[in-house]
C-alpha cells in the first residue's frame, strides 16, 4: 500500500488517485478485505468497489449507470440509491485535485512499470463448434490502464470483445484482462496485443485452436500391446514345437 501511494505521488499528467481505502474486519474470527477505488484523469475516470478480490460494483461513467458485474444468484450486495450521483460528485472533486497536484508537482517524472507477457487461455474446455471465451490477462503495469487488441487468423476483431477496469495488485501495480466471444474452429488462430506507454510496440500471444481426440492415445497403446502379446504367444508356440521335435 506504501508503495501505491507513493506511485500516487509521483503522477503529473495521466491519473491521480483520489482515494485508495482497504478495509479489514473481523466477523466471526474470520478476515475480510474490503477495497474501495475512486481516480480520474482529463478523459476519463474510475469508481469501484470490491470484497474479497471480486469486483462487487462500478460506475459505468459512459453509460450513466452503476454496474453489479457479478450474476445476482452469486451476489446479493446492493448500494443505496444515490451512489452513482455520489461517485460523478467524487470525480469533479477528483478532477479539481487532479488540477491542483499538477501545479504542486510540476516536471517530476512519472514512474512507470511496463506489464507482463499476456497469457491467454479458454475459459472452458475446447469443442469445435461451441461458443466460448478466449481470455487475455497482463499484471504487474503502471500507471493503468493497458489496451488489447484482438486479431483472428491475422485480421482486426472488435465484436465480442470486451475488458474490464484496472484492478490493483498489493505492490502497487495493475492487473487487467480483456475476453473475446468465440466459436472454435479447427485451425483458427488467435492473437491478443497489449500496449502500454512504457513499451515500444505491443506484447503479442498467439492461440490456436487444438481438441485433443479422446481415446486415441489409449486405443493406439492398447493395440500395440495386444500386437506385442500376439507376436509373443507365436514365438514362444514355436519353440515350443521345436523342442518336441527334437526330443
Amino acid at each position: 500500500m506504501m508503495k501505491m501511494m507513493m506511485k500516487v505521488m509521483k503522477v503529473s499528467e495521466l491519473l491521480l488517485i483520489l482515494s485508495c481505502v482497504l478495509g479489514v474486519s473481523f466477523c466471526a474470527e474470520n478476515l475480510h478485505e474490503d477495497l474501495r477505488i475512486n481516480g480520474c484523469s482529463d478523459s476519463d475516470g474510475e469508481s469501484m468497489y470490491t470484497l474479497e478480490g471480486e469486483e462487487l460494483w462500478y460506475a459505468d461513467f459512459n453509460n450513466n449507470r452503476g454496474v453489479y458485474p457479478l450474476p445476482d444468484f452469486s451476489n446479493s450486495f446492493r448500494y443505496e440509491d444515490g451512489t452513482y450521483e455520489q461517485a460523478k460528485t467524487n470525480q469533479q472533486i477528483c478532477k479539481d485535485n487532479l488540477k491542483k497536484s499538477r501545479n504542486a508537482m510540476k516536471n517530476i517524472p512519472l514512474e512507470s512499470d511496463p506489464p507482463s507477457t499476456p497469457i491467454i487461455y479458454s475459459r472452458d474446455e475446447v469443442e469445435l463448434g461451441v461458443q466460448n471465451t478466449l481470455i487475455c490477462h497482463v499484471t504487474g503495469f503502471y500507471p493503468a490502464p493497458v489496451k488489447v487488441y484482438w486479431t483472428k487468423n491475422g485480421k482486426n476483431v472488435t465484436e465480442g470483445t470486451s475488458i474490464n477496469v484496472p484492478f490493483p495488485n498489493k505492490d502497487g501495480s495493475f492487473r487487467q484482462s480483456s475476453r473475446l466471444e468465440f466459436i472454435p474452429q479447427l485451425g483458427d488462430m488467435y492473437s491478443c496485443s497489449v500496449a502500454h506507454p512504457t513499451l515500444s510496440q505491443p506484447l503479442t500471444r498467439i492461440w490456436d485452436v487444438e481438441v485433443q481426440q479422446p481415446g486415441v492415445g489409449p486405443a493406439v497403446f492398447c493395440g500395440l500391446g495386444l500386437t506385442i502379446g500376439l507376436l509373443g504367444v507365436a514365438a514362444g508356440t514355436f519353440f515350443l514345437i521345436k523342442g518336441n521335435e527334437c526330443s
